[in-house]
């Protein structure tokens, strides 16, 4: 049975007064305080009925909200809990309940980056403390893709809040060609998360460019409160909706790549495509499929290719076929190197 935030408000308020056993309450004591409390929070100016109260007090006696609450009258007048520890904050959780909270508290618990759900963090650890206490397993069976030892995971949330207060960043960059890092006057434009990676698309003013930067290769930020921020050009909420990866210039355009993947591997490339927009163009009679994706040409459409190995062949375009070929036939070359020099040992 949801709860909505006035009632909830009235529950707080008689279950704190009916824990007070310093003072003796009526019906009309009781809605006195749930008027004082909906007025003090919400501003709401309309008293509260006495039927209303009364059938809040049913409630939290009955199972519908998981209260079984031992509401008792004195003297068939005076309000009060008959176990005088009690209070519906203790009310344990049932098995239901228990449930989506920790399906909700691993899903949170991915979210260390962002300051945000930070200042959840006491409210998460409460919170898992309380179920582990509840549930002796203490066991989660959801298992999210992630990585500990990735650097940079500090940085999301002032670059976000960057973004969102269109403040201009000097950034200490050092990418891996680099032995020293370098500083640039950066204005943030979108966060990108691509396989456990994060990075940071945004304009160059140095160079005049639109550039993108891994977060894990970022050694430091600081505020530029004197430089005007430069708003994007490009709509970058669908800047990379025909891209594989984070690798594009503003100049790259989706070329359409036409695939074909044999039969013990079409299945995969059906439940899980490669690209959105992807589409089936042949089934053979030998179970391989010809499907086509309509992407940029980069590192990252290379490697997902190469990563199907001998199961999958390039139709086109002519150029990124003769990559992959050439590609394949290098890592082969090698490998009959590796074959030659243990042979000859």
């Amino acid at each position: 049975m949801p709860i909505n935030k006035q009632a909830l408000i009235r529950y707080k308020t008689l279950d704190n007064c009916l824990r007070n056993r310093f003072r003796k309450w009526t019906l009309e004591d009781l809605m006195e305080a749930c008027s004082d409390a909906l007025y003090e929070y919400e501003g709401i100016t309309k008293g509260i009925s006495r039927r209303t109260v009364q059938m809040d007090l049913q409630n939290m006696r009955s199972e519908k909200l998981g209260y079984n609450a031992p509401i008792i009258v004195l003297d068939k007048k005076f309000y009060c809990y008959e176990d005088k520890n009690y209070s519906i904050n203790n009310t344990p959780i049932n098995e239901q309940d228990l449930s989506t909270l920790n399906e909700v508290l691993e899903v949170l618990k991915q979210f260390k980056g962002f300051g945000y759900f930070q200042e959840l963090n006491s409210m998460v650890t409460r919170l898992e403390d309380k179920l582990l206490k509840q549930n002796n397993k203490g066991q989660s069976f959801i298992d999210f893709e992630k990585n500990e030892l990735l650097k940079g995971l500090q940085f999301i949330d002032p670059l976000h809040r960057a973004i969102i207060n269109r403040q201009v960043l000097e950034i200490s960059y050092q990418s891996f060609r680099q032995r020293q890092p370098t500083p640039i006057v950066f204005h943030s434009y979108l966060l990108k998360e691509y396989r456990n990676r994060w990075f940071l698309l945004g304009f160059n003013k140095k160079n005049d460019d639109l550039i993108i930067l891994a977060l894990d290769r970022i050694e430091g930020i600081k505020e530029l409160t004197k430089e005007r921020y430069i708003k994007p050009t490009i709509n970058v909420h669908t800047y990379f909706d025909d891209t594989i990866g984070v690798t594009k210039s503003p100049t790259s355009r989706a070329v359409e790549v036409v695939l074909k993947v044999n039969r013990e591997n079409a299945p995969y490339v059906i439940t899980k495509p490669l690209h959105h927009s992807q589409k089936m163009l042949k089934r053979e009679e030998d179970g391989s499929m010809l499907f086509s994706i309509y992407v940029v040409h980069n590192f990252e459409l290379e490697r997902e290719i190469l990563g199907f190995g001998e199961s999958i062949e390039v139709f086109g375009p002519r150029k990124l076929k003769g990559i992959i070929r050439k590609r394949l036939l290098l890592a082969n070359d090698r490998y009959k190197k590796e074959d030659t020099q243990t042979n000859v040992n």
